[in-house]
């Protein structure tokens, strides 16, 4: 395109082009929008890498990519499922490894878009883990190379004849026979210090249980057109939190000593004021000081402070931090979680000291805001900030990254009386 009929400057001068310089540009765009998309995706899976998906208040990569870029939840889903196939995730010490490694080579190369990875992508997650991992990657090398000349329909049907050579047999099929299963429960710690839960239920409490947890895993309502941005396996894990939450503060179910289940936080005095340190969670072990004083906040958690010696200091007892008349008062002015755009009911939050018991917090309303278990994370982990306006309304400012006006912004979901 070295004529200056080949090679116009502006758009307002493609008219001058011939056809063979308009095809030959809109080839090299394609491979330029293409090159962009991986390198945008490359800077998305850094950030998930990095955990900022929680700092920044979005749930799942996806919830970020909508926001952020205003595309629909579709569109946002598909992006972030290129994200993480084709690069490595977080995982257990080492990075999980990403699924299509080869994919993503030809993608920074701008040799395959998003419909032809997507097509891939497909594939390759409905191989059986049993096929040997060289087996695969020679796959994803044929599929690769095919897409390099081939549309998203074709490399479907040649991911079909790849997924027929790499297993033949096919899926097992399913036993239909349910057998009588004696309920199992283990409580796990991963080796990156998180807990979790692996259970074996039988056929009646597998559906109480979930009897009970489905109206609790609902969506939020659309707020200002933005959906819910929780995954399913994100939106049950936090009615489970709920759950047990409500279970551990009734005083109409069996608890401990005669007494309504509490649990014990044990910290150094020096670690409590440095918001260094660690702290000792009953039942757990050794937490962080920041998971101690979300903890804290909880009028069903005691709070007991050791001195240099380990000698009893203070051992708070539960009604020291929110009474009930207070509760009542919390429910009234915010009428459930206060965070913007939340919709969580006052039965699933917690009351949170705008400022810390060990920076002198008091107990008193003006000092108090509820929060469901999210929202009361996201406070404690990450520079949101939240205070109590001159009307007696709490309202939250974002960190600089997510506004730099730093406008408060109120919740409106509830109505309040």
């Amino acid at each position: 395109m070295a004529s200056e009929n080949s090679s116009p400057s502006t758009c307002t001068e493609w008219w001058r082009a011939d056809a063979a310089a308009l095809h030959a540009r809109k080839q090299e765009l394609e491979v330029l929008k293409r090159q962009l998309d991986a390198e945008q995706y490359a800077i998305l899976a850094e950030l998930n890498a990095r955990g900022i998906r929680g700092c920044s208040g979005h749930s799942t990569l996806a919830a970020l990519i909508g926001q952020d870029f205003h595309v629909s939840e579709a569109e946002a889903k598909l992006r972030a499922d290129r994200v993480l196939a084709l690069h490595p995730g977080p995982g257990f010490g080492d990075p999980t490894p990403p699924l299509a490694p080869l994919t993503a080579s030809a993608a920074a190369e701008g040799a395959i878009g998003g419909g032809q990875i997507d097509a891939i992508i497909r594939t390759l997650d409905r191989i059986p883990s049993t096929v040997p991992a060289e087996a695969v990657r020679k796959g994803e090398r044929t599929l690769v190379d095919f897409a390099r000349h081939s549309g998203p329909r074709a490399i479907a049907q040649a991911g079909r004849r790849l997924l027929d050579t790499l297993d033949p047999d096919g899926k097992e099929p399913r036993n239909e026979d349910p057998k009588d299963t004696r309920p199992e429960l283990r409580f796990i710690k991963h080796r990156n210090g998180t807990l979790g839960l692996a259970a074996t239920l039988d056929l009646e409490t597998y559906a109480r249980l979930k009897s009970d947890l489905d109206p609790m895993a609902k969506p939020h309502k659309a707020i200002d057109g933005v959906r819910d941005s929780r995954g399913q396996d994100e939106r049950y894990g936090d009615a489970f939190a709920d759950y047990v939450r409500l279970k551990t503060t009734s005083r109409n179910l069996p608890g401990q000593a005669g007494e309504a289940t509490h649990i014990l936080v044990t910290m150094s005095y020096e670690d409590l004021i440095s918001d260094l340190g660690t702290a000792h969670l009953d039942l757990v072990g050794p937490i962080s000081a920041t998971d101690a004083r979300v903890l804290a906040c909880d009028a069903r958690v005691r709070p007991g402070v050791l001195g240099a010696a380990g000698e009893p200091l203070d051992i708070g007892r539960s009604k020291r931090t929110v009474s009930l008349a207070q509760k009542y008062a919390l429910t009234i002015r915010d009428g459930g979680c206060a965070f913007p755009g939340c919709d969580m009911p006052v039965p699933r939050c917690t009351a949170h000291h705008i400022v810390f018991w060990q920076h002198h917090g008091e107990t008193r309303i003006d000092n108090l805001v509820l929060l469901c278990t999210k929202h009361h994370r996201l406070i404690h982990h990450s520079e949101w900030k939240v205070r109590i306006a001159q009307d007696g309304l709490p309202e939250f400012t974002a960190p600089t990254y997510l506004d730099p006006t730093r406008t408060p912004k109120r919740n409106t979901m509830h109505l309040r009386t």
